[in-house]
């Protein structure tokens, strides 16, 4: 076997692992393997990540029960986004640290285009995918960065005012009520953070 595919073995191994244990973090079996065919449909071709054209692309022949398995596990099933960050961190920051020591935190947003408007947090804002006020999700995140690469261990999903006074599409989303809304540099929740958790400044 050629050079090309044995590292292509490797690296297919690598990402087997590291959604194994994403996957892990979700807990009960009936949320791990959804959540792993999520994260299998946000890797695969298509402009549309959304659960009915993913499950469309994941199980052609089965899509209407692959759509309610991708549906539960993003809408309804109760995992922890915080456990999954902690895997994350827990994988990736050893990997990372290869290259040299955490020098920096880096707070950002990322804009999300969005086509419809039933998404969490969804409103016409700025966008900085499109560099222009557009229809979309915005993400304030924390991360820790060496001179190499750059790790997000902190990512929470910024409600719009217009969101946080609408009781009803609170309620319809499920959107819990001690998230409100807060300008965006207050966004990211500092007490998730520890420097131990991640080494910068070591």
């Amino acid at each position: 076997m050629g050079a090309a595919g044995s590292s292509s073995e490797a690296r297919s191994r690598r990402l087997a692992e590291y959604l194994g244990e994403l996957c892990a973090s979700a807990g009960h079996k009936d949320r791990s393997t959804p959540l792993g065919l999520y994260c299998k449909g946000l890797l695969l071709p298509g402009e549309r990540k959304s659960v009915e054209p993913m499950a469309a692309r994941l199980a052609p022949d089965n899509v209407r029960r692959t759509h309610q398995s991708l549906h539960h596990v993003v809408a309804v099933a109760p995992w922890s986004d915080e456990a999954l960050m902690r895997v994350v961190r827990e994988y990736v920051l050893g990997a990372m640290r290869k290259g040299g020591a955490p020098v920096a935190w880096i707070v950002d947003d990322t804009g999300l285009p969005k086509k419809g408007k039933h998404s969490v947090g969804v409103t016409r804002q700025y966008c900085g995918q499109t560099g222009k006020q557009d229809n979309c999700q915005v993400a304030v995140s924390l991360s820790v960065a060496n001179w190499q690469a750059s790790l997000p261990i902190a990512y929470q999903l910024y409600l719009p005012e217009s969101w946080a006074n609408d009781v009803e599409r609170r309620q319809k989303t499920g959107v819990p009520d001690q998230i409100l809304f807060q300008t965006k540099n207050l966004s990211v929740n500092s007490d998730r953070l520890s420097p131990a958790d991640h080494g910068a400044g070591k």
